[in-house]
């Protein structure tokens, strides 16, 4: 081994070695738990992400720490020059991603001890150093650490909300959806964060319901539970069946429009709704029934004296309209559309929502997200209101008739509505715990009164 080499080995051993200690410091500065994992390559930066509220930052700087350090020291050589130049280029960039998410972690270390920026440079050329420094030293003590990002987040703890979980409960299902949602949660590089909690509801075939709710309320959340997309703790009944346990087969009962239209421009109005229903058709389906079901679509979305059009020649109201018979033309039970009218002036909006009630009288049920409610309110049934509540959790505030809506929250409009459970700091009422509380009080109290 070269002495230049050994050099550079005995001078990583020194950096660690200063870096550990001064971690180790660190770490019990901020009452960490468990500081001795500062001596664990790896797990260490895992552990001072943790501290500092930047888990993935610290995630990859470990991963990082862990494949650098055997590749700055093996002989590449004996692969030849090729494989030696090639590594060493990945090599190169590696160090240079490390190098930027550990400014990063210690542009928060410096935050977080009153430090100024101007320590950046001790810390690339000087990082053991310079963390020996402020784990050591009596001047550098921590200020009060917050994520700048943690009140966007979804909450690690929900709201205490009186009478909320004894709502639960399933529905006889056979003729509608039944949806008891005890509660979604992710994991958050080891926290378990809520982002919906006890949503209970039935809703009838043939309905039109309105799903309303602020920024991060968990309106998609929800939806992508009930279809089974992305799935919750929750039983979700469907006409009898349960989607999640026989979902191969429920998936195909179920329609979903999102917000964006995915549709190939370069094609056909008539040949992108077949592609569709020979796609998403059972393949025992003839090729005149799925004609005849193609041609209904059609019909019914005002589609046909255009057929033989490209796409995308079409108005943005058209392309809704085909986007809804893409899905339509499966003759879904359950048909859920994310802002179907965004984009959309007044008129055209109208249409589009005119087309869903009809779907809605035809027996299926129609779920909508919208964030202009009321030029379209008198055509629906059913109103769902979601609400993040003080722990930042998605909860059911409401669910009802839109003028039952109205009563409910003393509002005259769906905005208003939505304004009164917004938080403060977003323009709001910030009354979404007493909302939530008083829904489930008041169901609480009218199914014991049924009972009896």
């Amino acid at each position: 081994m070269a002495e230049r080499d050994i050099l550079s080995m005995v001078w990583s051993g020194i950096d660690w070695l200063a870096f550990s200690i001064g971690l180790h410091l660190v770490l019990k500065k901020l009452k960490e738990e468990k500081s001795w994992l500062a001596w664990v390559p790896g797990v260490r930066f895992f552990k001072l992400g943790q501290a500092l509220g930047m888990s993935a930052e610290g995630i990859l700087c470990g991963l990082l720490e862990l494949l650098l350090y055997p590749m700055r020291f093996y002989d590449w050589d004996q692969f030849g020059e090729r494989f030696a130049v090639a590594a060493s280029l990945i090599l190169l960039v590696l160090i240079v991603i490390r190098v930027i998410y550990e400014l990063r972690l210690f542009l928060r270390v410096s935050r977080v001890f009153g430090a100024k920026k101007g320590w950046l440079p001790l810390w690339i050329f000087l990082s053991g150093l310079t963390m020996l420094y402020f784990g050591a030293s009596k001047k550098r003590v921590p200020l009060e650490i917050a994520d700048p990002e943690e009140g966007q987040k979804a909450g690690t703890a929900p709201a205490a909300i009186a009478h909320a979980a004894a709502a639960h409960h399933i529905g006889a299902g056979e003729n509608g959806l039944s949806v008891d949602l005890r509660e979604r949660t992710v994991s958050d590089f080891g926290k378990k964060r809520y982002l919906l909690k006890d949503i209970s509801l039935d809703i009838p075939n043939g309905s039109m319901v309105l799903l309303l709710g602020g920024s991060g309320s968990g309106k998609t959340t929800l939806v992508n539970a009930v279809i089974g997309y992305e799935k919750a703790d929750a039983e979700i009944r469907l006409n009898g069946k349960d989607i999640y346990r026989d979902y191969g087969q429920m998936k195909y009962r179920i329609g979903f429009v999102p917000q964006k239209n995915l549709i190939r421009g370069n094609d056909t109005v008539i040949r992108t709704v077949t592609d569709a229903a020979e796609l998403r058709l059972p393949a025992a389906t003839s090729r005149k029934e799925r004609g005849g079901k193609v041609g209904e679509v059609m019909d019914l979305l005002g589609l046909s004296a255009g057929a033989d059009g490209l796409v995308c020649k079409k108005s943005g109201g058209q392309l809704r309209r085909i986007s809804i018979a893409m899905e339509l033309v499966t003759d879904p039970e359950l048909f859920v559309l994310d802002e179907p009218d965004s984009g959309l002036d007044g008129v055209i909006a109208r249409e589009i929502f005119t087309k869903l009630r009809g779907i809605a009288d035809s027996g299926k049920i129609v779920i909508v997200i919208t964030h202009t409610p009321d030029r379209v309110i008198d055509l629906f049934d059913k109103v769902i209101v979601l609400a993040r509540d003080s722990g930042r959790v998605g909860r059911l505030a409401f669910y009802g008739s839109p003028d039952e809506a109205k009563a409910f929250f003393g509002k005259e409009t769906m905005e208003g509505i939505v304004m009164s459970v917004n938080r403060r700091e977003e323009g709001g009422d910030g009354l979404a715990d007493h909302f939530v509380e008083r829904f489930a009080r008041e169901r609480e109290t009218a199914e014991e009164e049924a009972v009896s």
